[in-house]
């Protein structure tokens, strides 16, 4: 099972990015998928999660209004829209998958198999 997160990059404050987490080896129709982030010098943070049949999605409080995670189950890909980009969402984003929860959950231990991670850098 592998998860494989993209479209990281640079973007000046204020613009957009989508990232993406395809999943291979299984089908992720009945596990809620998460994104995380690690920022410089900081621990891994919960950023936005979604249920197993996108019915449901939950989002840290920093980013409401600005990202949106959803989910393509034919494609077994995850995808968080990030607009109005800050510097200080500046971070290694990482993608999530857990069956023990068909609701999206911010508890990483839950989560059994991540990404490799994928670098977003805001300039200001």
């Amino acid at each position: 099972v592998q998860l494989q997160a993209s479209g990281g990059g640079l973007v000046q404050a204020g613009g957009s990015l989508r990232l993406s987490c395809a999943a291979s080896g299984r089908t992720f129709s009945n596990y809620a998928m998460g994104w995380f982030r690690r920022a410089p010098g900081k621990d891994r943070e919960f950023v936005a999660g979604i249920s197993y049949n996108g019915g449901r999605s939950l989002y840290e409080d920093s980013v409401k209004g600005r990202f949106t995670i959803s989910g393509d189950n034919a494609k077994n890909t995850v995808y968080l829209q990030m607009n109005s980009l800050k510097p200080e969402d500046t971070a290694v984003y990482y993608c999530g998958a857990t069956s023990v929860s068909v609701l999206p959950t911010v508890t990483q231990t839950l989560y059994a198999y991540w990404g490799q991670g994928t670098l977003v850098t805001v300039s200001s």
